[in-house]
């Protein structure tokens, strides 16, 4: 078995990919800004190592993931946030001794650009949000008569650089004209930059994920997002494996077929109450509820694996629909804005607090597993709670 490097370490889908690969027998090595990881807490961690920033100090991390390869004998690397990807796949040529097996960096920097995606989509005749593309602030006026409130303004990037630093731009929402141009005026990210204004898709959050070779499907899977964070939409922090969509599965296909996809992707949509499909992003990455899928039945970390090594790919024949998953921190903080009135969709004002408090400690669904608790992998979940302890202590002290 060929060492293989996981970066990110403290991301869940890192955690997800290290015990998927270390059950098998693949020895794998974690890496990360910090000395302790969430992943590298895991018995299926066999080594670990730290490295600079790559967005403070792009040449030091490119530097030393380089060097800790070649010094411990790693020949597979999955980075799996944007920003690692990016980093690494824009300067591929500097791993060309390496099996990094995603997509080329302009086809993976075409999706990341959801202002590219979004035009892309209604090229390929996607179903997108009514969407309006603003160059800079001072064309927002323009628009005013064309909106049809609650709107969403999207940043064209998730990671946007901005005065030498790399900001993290989130999705925002305005119920009125003062509210959008207020919003804009807080964010530098939407006052210095491009960004889209979509309408607001009521429904449910539906992702389909796929692995394709070059081209070619290996295998796929799909879930259905029961509650996120923030409860306006974001990560799932409960999610449960679904049947694909047959229209977003469509769409899906459509774009990564024309795209000649190459390693992982997930297309995410917002499914309205009588089934229509809309896309919202897609991200050439491994997602944050990555387990789910693998205790479904695809294996998505182990596949690619496969795919990189030159080994034969498993067969995947379908998976287990009705499997859940929950995120108990990102649930907890879920549940804390919802009773906080905070971060709430459009035109939520008063949540079912009482309903959310009794849907959070409920434990006692046979079909959901934890994240981070296995009883034969323990520590990455004291890991969190040591961890997210810390964080909410040093919030209240200060």
């Amino acid at each position: 078995m060929e060492k293989i490097l996981i970066l990110d370490a403290n991301a869940r889908s890192a955690l997800a990919a290290t015990r998927s690969l270390g059950r098998r027998g693949v020895p794998v090595v974690v890496a990360d800004e910090t000395k302790k990881t969430l992943s590298g807490a895991s018995k299926y961690c066999s080594e670990s190592f730290t490295y600079p920033s790559p967005t403070a100090n792009l040449r030091g991390f490119l530097s030393t993931v380089k060097a800790e390869c070649s010094r411990r004998g790693i020949r597979v690397i999955f980075p799996m946030t944007e920003i690692s990807m990016a980093a690494v796949l824009k300067h591929g040529e500097e791993f060309k001794n390496f099996q990094v097996p995603f997509a080329e960096y302009p086809t993976f920097d075409a999706l990341t650009d959801k202002w590219n995606l979004m035009r892309l989509a209604q090229r390929l005749n996607i179903t997108i949000p009514q969407t309006h593309y603003i160059a800079d602030a001072r064309s927002l006026q323009r628009v005013y008569p064309l909106l049809k409130f609650p709107v969403v303004l999207k940043p064209y990037r998730s990671r946007i650089w901005m005065n030498g630093r790399c900001t993290a731009a989130s999705v925002k929402y305005a119920e009125s004209v003062h509210q959008l141009e207020r919003t804009v005026a807080q964010y530098e990210y939407f006052k210095s930059h491009p960004f889209l204004l979509q309408e607001y898709i009521r429904g449910h959050a539906h992702g389909i994920f796929a692995l394709y070779n070059h081209g070619k499907l290996v295998a796929s899977f799909a879930h259905r997002r029961l509650r996120e964070n923030p409860p306006s939409g974001g990560v799932s922090v409960l999610c449960e494996s679904a049947e694909k969509n047959p229209e977003a599965w469509r769409m899906a296909r459509t774009l990564l077929d024309h795209m000649a996809w190459h390693g992982v992707a997930m297309a995410e949509f917002k499914v309205t109450p009588d089934g229509k499909p809309y896309l919202m992003e897609v991200n050439g990455r491994f997602w944050g509820s990555l387990q789910l899928a693998i205790d479904a039945g695809v294996d998505f970390p182990w596949l690619l694996y496969q795919l990189a090594t030159g080994r034969d790919v498993e067969s995947v024949n379908g998976y287990v629909i009705g499997v859940k998953s929950r995120w108990l921190w990102g649930d907890f903080k879920r549940l804390c804005k919802v009773l906080a009135c905070s971060e709430l969709p459009p035109g939520l004002r008063f949540p079912r607090r009482m309903r959310s408090i009794f849907q959070f400690f409920n434990f006692f669904d046979s079909r959901t597993r934890c994240e981070e608790s296995r009883w034969h992998d323990l520590k990455p979940l004291f890991h969190e709670l040591a961890k997210s302890t810390s964080h909410w202590l040093s919030r209240t002290i200060a």
